[in-house]
């Protein structure tokens, strides 16, 4: 089943992460044709540091191959 993972800078409410939530649950409903209760999902939230030192490396760059959209930024 889609277990979808999104990381973000601190910052954004509750409001905002349920809604890119419910947004993004629509859209895979769409193109899987799957029903909701085959979605879980987690946001985590991370300091600018935290991301420019673990996420960027370790999960942007270290896993290039993976990603279906790379990120238009440097560090």
């Amino acid at each position: 089943m889609p277990h979808i993972k999104i990381n973000l800078l601190e910052g954004k409410t509750e409001a905002q992460k349920q809604e890119l939530t419910d947004e993004i649950i629509k859209v895979a409903k769409k193109v899987l044709d799957y029903g909701d209760d085959a979605f879980s999902v987690a946001i985590q939230d991370y300091t600018k540091e935290e991301w420019k030192g673990d996420v960027y490396p370790n999960q942007i760059i270290a896993e290039e191959k993976k990603l279906y959209k790379k990120p238009g930024y440097k560090y």
